[in-house]
């Protein structure tokens, strides 16, 4: 048997899920075509949970799947597309899910998009913000019924110590009226994976449903395709204790989601940021790079970002 309380930086998926039953459990990973996702998926699928997988790709998505159910003989495995840029198919996914299952226990918000060239969606708003934050916002919002059926449930927000690069820029979240970062937008969108989890976690815990936001570490995945060679030399100076970045295996990055998922010694909690498998300290504690930033757990910016985005997607959630 694992020990728990040794958990860190080095800690796999299996390790975190040893021990741990998953049968009658339904989950949903968001963006696990590949990558993190795919890994989270299947240990959950390992330890006896249904998993539905969403991807943009359906067919490679599809493929993932068979790949879970063939590798843990556990048959509850399926795939439905989703984009989560576009609210239409956010909807038409969660009408879907819905009109099919009943309860939902986890729900793992891990799609994201990195550092991207500027890109705006049709209704105007920037690339990483709608991709990471907003749809899963709406998504978790309109699955919010599931979850509370399926208490003791969990959100988990796939955030990233990026997030320590901006606050939400509240007054210019689209860029319209300032020249565009794509490190500023990236740090943005992963501060409000946090702040979301936040309020999230403040609205629903009293009905069973808590709500965490993670930072994986640095993985070398598809989510990196935008990056180039000067942003891995801007990457590794901002690394931890200038030891440049200390990349780490699929099997490890998608631990610290899949540990918030399930970890028993996390009841009673939420509303809190984790890292490599422990719910992470200040960054202003800790001196520096690591730890989660004040300004991502600020419970006003929370409030403020719930707002915002209800305006943004046009509608107000009951939650």
């Amino acid at each position: 048997m694992a020990d728990r309380g040794s958990f860190g930086a080095e800690t796999t998926v299996d390790e975190v899920l040893e021990g741990i039953d998953l049968s009658g459990r339904v989950a949903i990973v968001t963006g696990a075509s590949g990558g993190l996702g795919a890994e989270a998926a299947r240990g959950l699928a390992q330890a006896g949970a249904a998993v539905t997988l969403t991807a943009r790709d359906l067919a490679k998505g599809a493929a993932v799947a068979e790949s879970i159910r063939q590798s843990t003989g556990n048959a509850a495995v399926d795939v439905m597309e989703l984009e989560l840029s576009q609210p239409a198919s956010v909807r038409a996914f969660a009408k879907g899910w819905l009109a099919e299952h009943g309860a939902l226990n986890l729900l793992l918000n891990n799609a994201g998009v990195m550092a991207s060239p500027l890109a705006r969606t049709d209704a105007g708003w920037e690339m990483q913000f709608a991709t990471c934050h907003l749809g899963h916002f709406l998504l978790t919002a309109l699955l919010a019924p599931a979850l509370e059926a399926g208490a003791p449930a969990r959100v988990v927000n796939v955030s990233s110590g990026g997030h320590r690069f901006s606050p939400v820029r509240f007054d210019d979240p689209n860029f319209e009226s300032s020249e565009y970062d794509k490190w500023i937008a990236y740090g943005q969108a992963k501060t409000a994976n946090v702040l979301h989890a936040v309020e999230l976690d403040r609205r629903l815990r009293g009905r069973g449903v808590r709500a965490f936001a993670i930072h994986p570490g640095a993985i070398a995945t598809d989510l990196g395709r935008h990056l180039t060679r000067d942003d891995m030399v801007t990457l590794q100076a901002r690394a931890p204790g200038g030891k440049g970045l200390q990349l780490k295996p699929v099997e490890a990055g998608a631990a610290t989601e899949v540990y918030a998922a399930t970890a028993p010694e996390l009841e009673g909690q939420g509303g809190c940021y984790l890292e490599d498998c422990h719910v992470a300290g200040s960054c202003e504690e800790l001196g520096a790079t690591d730890g989660v930033a004040p300004h991502a757990l600020d419970p006003v910016a929370a409030a403020r970002l719930w707002t915002l985005s209800e305006q943004m997607l046009g509608e107000a959630f009951a939650l």
